[in-house]
C-alpha cells in the first residue's frame, strides 16, 4: 500500500509538524495483517503522570512522554479512542517522545470511571457519552494552557486522535486557535443517524464547521468502515472545498482496510477491525 505524505499539502511553516504527527503514529497494523503491538522504550525519556485544568476547574489526569534534557520542543496532544488511556495510547506518546516532542494524553474519561480493563461495550459507551463536546474543547485547553506554561515546550502544538478522538481533532482544529496542524484518525465527520449512538447530543460536527477549521489537517479513513460510511465523508471532503479550504486540509481514503487499522493491540485484531 502506498502511504501518500502531507508533505505537499500544508504550509511550510506547520510542514514538520504534520509530517511527524503522521510518521511517528503509524502502526505497523496500518500495514500488516499480522503486526503484533508496539512497544517503545522509555530510556532517555521522561514520562509521567501530571494533572491539568480541565473543563470546570476538574484535575484532570494526563499521561506525558517527551525528550529529556533542558531543550524546548514542539507538542502533541493525544486524543484517545473509546478505551480512554490505555497502553496502545501511552505508546503512541512515548513514539512521539522519541521523534523529539513532547506528548499528552489527557484522561478524558476520568470523571465516569475507566473503560481500559471493561469488555462490555455497553458499559464503554455509557461512560464515553459523559464526555460532550464542550467539556471535551474545555479539556484540550486546559491541555494547550499547560503545554504552554511548560519550560520544555517551544509554543507550537498539533494534535491527533483516534475514532471518538479523530472528530476531537477536527473540532479543535476549528475551535481552537493554538492548535497549528493535526491528523485524524478515522473520525466521525456527521451527525450520526437519529437513533444512533452519539446523535443526542445538541452539538456540532465536523462538517458543520468546515469554513472554521483553521489550522491544516489530514484525515485518514477507511474504505471499508462499517461505522463512518464514506459517504460521509465525501460529504465533508465536498465541504472543505465549498469553503475554500484556506489550511489545505487534506484527506486520504486506504482501500481494503476497515476502521482502526492504526491500532496495534488485541481487542481490535480480535474482533477483526484492524
Amino acid at each position: 500500500m502506498k502511504l501518500d505524505t502531507p508533505e505537499g499539502n500544508f504550509p511550510p511553516t506547520r510542514r514538520t509538524m504534520a509530517a511527524s504527527l503522521f510518521f511517528a503514529g503509524y502502526a505497523t497494523a496500518a500495514v500488516s495483517s499480522c503486526a503484533s503491538p508496539v512497544t517503545t522504550p522509555s530510556d532517555e525519556l521522561v514520562t509521567e503522570d501530571v494533572h491539568i485544568n480541565g473543563a470546570g476547574g476538574y484535575s484532570l489526569p494526563a499521561y506525558v512522554a517527551r525528550p529529556s534534557g533542558r531543550a524546548r520542543h514542539g507538542a502533541i496532544i493525544v486524543v484517545n479512542e473509546i478505551f480512554g488511556i490505555h497502553d496502545y495510547i501511552k505508546d503512541v506518546c512515548r513514539r512521539f517522545a522519541r521523534a523529539g516532542y513532547v506528548a499528552i494524553a489527557p484522561d478524558y474519561l476520568d470523571r465516569a470511571g475507566d473503560p481500559a480493563p471493561m469488555t462490555d461495550f455497553a458499559q464503554i459507551r455509557e461512560i464515553v457519552a459523559t464526555a460532550n463536546h464542550e467539556q471535551v474543547m474545555g479539556d484540550t485547553s486546559g491541555a494547550i494552557d499547560w503545554l504552554r506554561a511548560q519550560r520544555f515546550t517551544n509554543g507550537d502544538i498539533g494534535i491527533t486522535g483516534f475514532c471518538w478522538g479523530g472528530t476531537v481533532v477536527w473540532m479543535a482544529a476549528a475551535q481552537l486557535t493554538h492548535i497549528k496542524a493535526g491528523v485524524a484518525w478515522y473520525g466521525r465527520v456527521v451527525r450520526p443517524a437519529a437513533g444512533s449512538w452519539g446523535a443526542d447530543e445538541n452539538r456540532q460536527w465536523p462538517l458543520d464547521v468546515a469554513a472554521e477549521i483553521a489550522a491544516p489537517v489530514l484525515g485518514l479513513y477507511a474504505q471499508n468502515d462499517n461505522g463512518i460510511p464514506l459517504e460521509g465523508v465525501e460529504r465533508f471532503r465536498a465541504a472543505l472545498a465549498a469553503a475554500g479550504n484556506p489550511t489545505h486540509s487534506d484527506i486520504i481514503v486506504y482501500p481494503g482496510v476497515q476502521h482502526g487499522f492504526h491500532a496495534d493491540y488485541a481487542w481490535f485484531r480480535a474482533n477483526g477491525v484492524a
